[in-house]
C-alpha cells in the first residue's frame, strides 16, 4: 500500500474545511477504537485520520448514485462535516457498515432533492395544469413501487437523452448550478444551455410516461 491519505480541518469561524494531506499508512487502532476516541476527545484529526480510510469509499459509493465528479466530491465534504457532529452522538460498532449506510441515505436524499425539483419543472412544462393528474401521474410512485425504483427509472431515463442534454440536466438538477453557471462549466452557449434543459426534460417525460 502506498501512502494513506486523509482530510485535516484548516480555517476558523464556523465553517469547516477540509485539506487532503499525506499520512503513514498507520493503523494502530482500529476504525472503532478511533471512532470512540473521538467520541469522547472531538479531537478532529483523530476523525480526519478515521475518514481518510473511508474516503476512496465514499467517493466511489457517491459517484456510483450521484454520477457526478464534482457532487461527489461535495458530498464527500458535506459526510465529513455530518460525521463530525453523528459521532459524538452514536457509538458505532461497525464502522466501515455504518458509514456505507450513511453515505448510501445522503446520496438518496440529494437525488429525492433533485427529484423534486424534477417534478416542479415537469408537471408545468408547457403550461400544464398541475391538477391534471393524469398529466402529472408519471411523475409519483406506482402504488406499491419504492421510491429508489422511481429514482433508478428517472436515472435510466437521464442515460438516454443525448450528452448535451444529460449533462446540462445533471448540472442543473442534480448540482443546483443556474444557467449562466452550467455554460460556464460546459462551454456551452446560454441559449443552448436553455434549449438542452428543456428538450431534456421533454424527453425524460416521455421516457417516464414510456415506462409506464
Amino acid at each position: 500500500m502506498g501512502s494513506l491519505i486523509f482530510p485535516t480541518l484548516v480555517g476558523g469561524g464556523n465553517r469547516m474545511f477540509l485539506k487532503i494531506t499525506g499520512g503513514k499508512n498507520r493503523k494502530a487502532q482500529s476504525d472503532e477504537e478511533l471512532a470512540a476516541r473521538y467520541r469522547e476527545s472531538g479531537d478532529m484529526n483523530v476523525l480526519g485520520e478515521l475518514y481518510g480510510r473511508h474516503m476512496e469509499m465514499v467517493f466511489a459509493v457517491c459517484y456510483k448514485y450521484l454520477k457526478s465528479e464534482e457532487a461527489s466530491k461535495d458530498a464527500v465534504m458535506q459526510l465529513f462535516e455530518k460525521l463530525s457532529t453523528d459521532l459524538r452522538r452514536h457509538s458505532v460498532s461497525n464502522f466501515s457498515g455504518w458509514l456505507h449506510q450513511v453515505t448510501r441515505n445522503h446520496c438518496l436524499m440529494q437525488l429525492r432533492a433533485a427529484r423534486n425539483k424534477f417534478q416542479d419543472q415537469l408537471i408545468s412544462l408547457e403550461n400544464e395544469d398541475p391538477a391534471d393528474m393524469e398529466t402529472a401521474a408519471f411523475l409519483h410512485p406506482e402504488d406499491g413501487e419504492p421510491r429508489e425504483s422511481l429514482l433508478q427509472r428517472m436515472e435510466s431515463g437521464i442515460a438516454q437523452l443525448p450528452p448535451e442534454q444529460q449533462r446540462c440536466i445533471r448540472l442543473f438538477y442534480l448540482e443546483q448550478k443556474c444557467y449562466k453557471e452550467v455554460a460556464e462549466i460546459t462551454g456551452y452557449d446560454l441559449k443552448k444551455v436553455k434549449s438542452y434543459i428543456q428538450n431534456g426534460k421533454r424527453n425524460l417525460k416521455l421516457f417516464m410516461e414510456g415506462q409506464k
